[in-house]
């Protein structure tokens, strides 16, 4: 592709990496054109590569069988454990227009995180644990410092998850984006033991929903949110809001919260027979993917604390309950679906790992919909929830 340094991304050769002073040949003619001239620096990239080799190789562990650069990410899969079905899980995704805000604020620290969890949400529903992750980035104009900060964020996220960064691909793309913006997606691979798998099949009438809070809009409805904000409002992302607390560029860049370190361990005890996050399409279109013919969810409005920027941005932008409810995840992130004659020992292991948790409804029969009904004020869980 013309102007697009896609391709080349991040290869380690089998010897090193030659110069333009090295290859042997006859000089460029006067005034002839050179990939810089169109809007790629080549060089620059590099530079920038070397130090990402850096950063990623902190992510690694045991598996892992490529340096960042080669043309593919090895990974030894009998390094993930003693399996004996193993399953593998992908799922690719991206941070969506949150980048506009990150673009517009110069802060790029927190979208990698944003992404890898998401993404390590979005495995971790079928009960997978994450392996390898791999990112792409597109920039009008490659800005070696932007381009760390974002991967340095992404190498965060995977230490902290024991997922290994193993690979990417940054293209620079100057007549496609405009200078100082750019596009973030990612691509991860978990494993389950085939009998852990949780695959919503289990599901019930009767199943109670539990649901976990979220750490703010995570990463969908920005697009909504930033109308409200900067257009309807007239806000700047450093304005204050008193209701909220912070500013607006604090609220709007909260990190999509990872909930792999409160569920690890309810996975293989098969207490879990569904799990939903909560993104892009809010409550009305994520939770029915995971239910049975002939069942619906029962979804008790009031049941949970809803934060506060989501009655801020239905407030201000006379957005109606069913709009919310398709839009955003409202204070909850991620819902469980869990057997009547299981709650309580789902409910212990939330306390004992000091996850907040709210029964916000139950499976009912139905066709495959969500049914938002008045519920009771917010209440946590049958056995209680943590302070």
């Amino acid at each position: 592709m013309p102007g697009n340094a896609k391709g080349r991304g991040r290869e380690r050769a089998a010897r090193p990496v030659t110069t333009p002073g090295d290859i042997q040949g006859k000089e460029a003619p006067s005034g002839g054109l050179t990939y810089r001239d169109a809007g790629v620096d080549i060089d620059a990239k590099m530079r920038a590569i070397q130090r990402i080799r850096l950063i990623a190789r902190g992510t690694f562990k045991k598996g892992v069988l490529t340096e960042i650069g080669s043309f593919g990410g090895l990974y030894d899969l009998t390094a993930a454990g003693p399996f004996r079905r193993p399953v593998l899980v992908s799922s690719t995704d991206g941070v969506g227009t949150k980048l506009k805000v990150a673009i517009q604020t110069g802060n790029h620290k927190t979208v990698g995180m944003d992404l890898v969890n998401h993404c390590i949400n979005d495995i971790l529903v079928q009960g997978a644990m994450p392996l390898f992750f791999l990112d792409y980035i597109a920039m009008g104009k490659l800005e070696g410092e932007v381009m760390l900060e974002v991967i340095s964020g992404l190498a965060r996220a995977c230490r902290d998850s024991g997922c290994a960064l193993i690979g990417g691909e940054t293209a620079e793309m100057p007549d496609f984006y405009k200078s100082g913006e750019y596009d973030l997606a990612g691509f991860i691979v978990g494993v389950v033991e085939r009998e852990h798998v949780i695959d919503g099949s289990r599901i019930a009438s009767g199943d109670v929903l539990i649901g976990l809070p979220s750490s703010g809009l995570h990463t969908n409805g920005y697009s909504l949110a930033r109308k409200v904000f900067f257009e309807r409002r007239s806000l700047k992302p450093d304005s204050r809001v008193a209701e909220l607390g912070r500013s607006v560029a604090e609220e709007l860049l909260q990190v999509h919260r990872s909930y792999l370190p409160v569920l690890r361990g309810l996975v293989p005890t098969g207490a879990l027979y569904g799990m939903a996050h909560i993104t892009g399409g809010g409550f009305t279109d994520n939770i029915p993917r995971i239910l049975p013919r002939g069942l619906s969810a029962r979804v008790d409005l009031g049941t949970w604390p809803v934060l506060p920027v989501f009655q801020y941005l239905q407030r201000e932008g006379r957005v109606g309950d069913e709009e919310m409810f398709r839009t955003f995840n409202m204070g909850i992130g991620m819902v469980l679906v869990v057997p009547l004659h299981r709650e309580g020992e789902v409910v212990s292991h939330l306390d004992k790992m000091g996850e907040k948790h709210y029964r916000i409804g139950e499976i009912v029969r139905g066709n495959r919909r969500v049914i938002l009904a008045q519920g009771n004020p917010a209440e946590p869980a049958r056995a209680g929830a943590a302070p």
